[in-house]
Formats: structure tokens, C-alpha cells, sequence
């Protein structure tokens, strides 16, 4: 007779029933897309608190056993992120929890966890400010003492077209000769109204939204100083994209548009230059997007530290 009390006792459990026939070792096991809230200090002192999406997976290496205990990551994952604040220490010992619920079927752990987090902006000129959302992902992995931990986001940005920009300055050189006898000696008055026409400006180069990808492994005990990292990428760059903007705030993100015409290998090599000066960044990859306005396809380039061992220059 069923009764509360033999309740546990009456649920079946065939993941522990071995299948002979389809018998295997599995790399990855696990859920994705695990919705969690998660704590977050990007590098001032303010803990945020954001929805995330967590991958959570442990390596099936018994053939001879059918599956995992797949609430075991998930009740460990709830329990760690929803209260404690995003750390290398807190990531290494929720993956020691992992495979501490699996001692029979595990010997390596990983995590993903993606979500965006809010940071505000200053304008160029007007002294508003607005906020920009910034996608992170941080992914840790764990193989018997060998624990692995990085973090990554995105810059998005303005690139002017350098070859753009001299033909554009040829074609106004050319309205120029036509619109002013070279024989005849110049009005100071008449050239300044020609600049501020649109005779003046007959070709512009053209612009596109930039995306700079960056992937960061932190040395140990560098945290995750998202702020920081963000703050060195937009400023070598120098055009990164504005929130709350007004007509003197447009005015001068033109001027530095003008002021930093880049092919995408110059925005490369700028980033990858301020990484390369931060010794609290063992090792980075970047990926950078131009997404052209002259064709339908993109301009990309990628450059890493370089290292040994370390992400690899070989392979996009």
C-alpha cells in the first residue's frame, strides 16, 4: 500500500541501470542554458545582480555506467551563484563540488556562465551620461588540480575607413579646383562659406559599427575587472559607441572619428598593444569585426599575446 513515508522508495531511477549494448565513455554531460540569478563586481566595488544563462557539465568516463546525476549540478550551481559573488575562488569550488558528487563516474568539470552587465557612460561633451549593457561570458574548467578560468565580452565601436577618407579628400580637392579659378586670388570669406556647404564636403568616407571580441584569462588573483579592461579597449580605440548624446556630443565623436581612420588590423594591434602592457592579463585573444557599409561581407582580424600554450594564432 503506497503511503508518504515509502514515497522515495517507489520512484525509479533507471539512469543507474547500465545498457551493455551501447556501452561508452562521454566527454561532456551536462545542462545549458540553467537560468540563475548571479552577483557580479566589475571592478568597482559595486556588486550587481543579473539573469544569467550557466552551462554545467561533468565528462562520463565509466562506459559501463548510463548517466549522471544531473540535479546534483544543478542544486550545486542554484546554491553557489544565487548567493555568493562571482570569484576564481568561489568558481574552483563549485567545480571541486561537481566532481565530489560524481567520484564514481567524473574526473573533470566545467562551467559556463553568460550574462550582460550595466555600465554607465559619460557623453563626450554634453556631462550626460547613459548606460551601456556589456555581454560577459566566464567559463572555468577543472582537471584533478588543473583549474582553468576566463572571461570574455565585447567593445562595440565606430571605424572611419583610412583608403575611404583619401579618396573622399581627393574627390573635395577636385570640387575645390573647380569651384575656384587657381589664377584668381583667394576670398578668405567666400573658401570659409564653401567649407560649411556641402559643395565643401562632396564625398564622405564611409563608417561602420566595429565590434572588438575579447577573451581574457586573468593571472591568479586579478578578479574580474571587467570596468578596467573596458575603459583601456575604448580608449585606444577612441570611438567607442555613445548613449545619451547631444548635438555638441555628435559633433565631437565626428571629430574623432576623423581624428582615428582605422583598417580593422590598425583596431587590432591598438588593443591588443594595452593588453599586452597589463601583466594582470596572463594571456588574451581578439577578434575584431568591421562591419563594412561599402559590401555585404565583413573585415576581421585576430591577434593573441602569444604565448606557449596559450590561445593560438594557427586557427580562426
Amino acid at each position: 500500500m503506497y503511503t508518504p513515508e515509502n514515497t522515495a522508495r517507489l520512484l525509479p531511477d533507471v539512469a543507474i541501470h547500465a545498457q551493455p549494448h551501447f556501452a561508452g565513455a562521454l566527454d561532456w554531460v551536462g545542462m545549458d542554458g540553467i537560468e540563475v540569478p548571479v552577483r557580479f563586481d566589475a571592478g568597482d566595488g559595486d556588486v550587481q545582480r543579473a539573469s544569467a544563462r550557466v552551462g554545467a557539465f561533468v565528462n562520463l568516463h565509466r562506459p559501463d555506467k548510463r548517466g549522471i546525476h544531473m540535479s546534483r549540478l544543478y542544486l550545486l550551481v542554484e546554491q553557489a551563484l544565487s548567493t555568493q559573488t562571482l570569484s576564481a575562488v568561489m568558481l574552483h569550488q563549485l567545480l571541486r563540488g561537481f566532481l565530489d558528487s560524481h567520484k564514481d563516474l567524473s574526473d573533470r568539470a566545467c562551467l559556463s556562465i553568460r550574462f550582460e552587465h550595466l555600465v554607465r557612460r559619460p557623453a563626450l561633451r554634453s556631462g550626460n551620461s547613459g548606460w551601456r549593457a556589456y555581454p560577459v561570458c566566464i567559463e572555468a574548467s577543472l582537471t584533478g588540480d588543473d583549474f582553468l578560468i576566463e572571461f570574455g565580452t565585447e567593445v562595440v565601436y565606430s571605424s572611419t575607413c583610412p583608403a575611404s577618407a583619401a579618396l573622399s579628400r581627393q574627390l573635395i580637392q577636385d570640387q575645390f579646383a573647380k569651384d575656384f579659378d587657381a589664377a584668381a586670388s583667394l576670398d578668405h570669406a567666400a573658401v570659409l562659406a564653401w567649407l560649411g556647404s556641402e559643395r565643401g564636403i562632396v564625398a564622405t568616407p564611409h563608417a561602420q559599427r566595429s565590434i572588438a571580441r575579447l577573451r581574457i584569462r586573468p593571472t591568479a588573483g586579478a578578479g574580474f575587472d571587467l570596468i578596467g579592461l573596458i575603459d583601456r579597449v575604448e580608449g585606444s580605440l577612441g570611438t567607442p559607441v555613445q548613449t545619451a548624446v547631444k548635438r555638441e556630443d555628435e559633433q565631437a565623436f565626428a571629430l574623432a572619428n576623423g581624428s582615428n581612420l582605422m583598417f580593422c588590423e590598425d583596431a587590432a594591434r591598438r588593443i591588443q598593444r594595452v593588453l599586452d602592457a597589463d601583466d594582470r592579463l596572463g594571456d588574451f585573444h581578439i577578434r575584431v569585426e568591421h562591419q563594412e557599409s561599402l559590401h555585404p561581407h565583413d573585415a576581421v582580424a585576430y591577434a593573441s599575446k602569444g604565448i606557449v600554450g596559450g590561445y593560438s594564432g594557427d586557427r580562426c
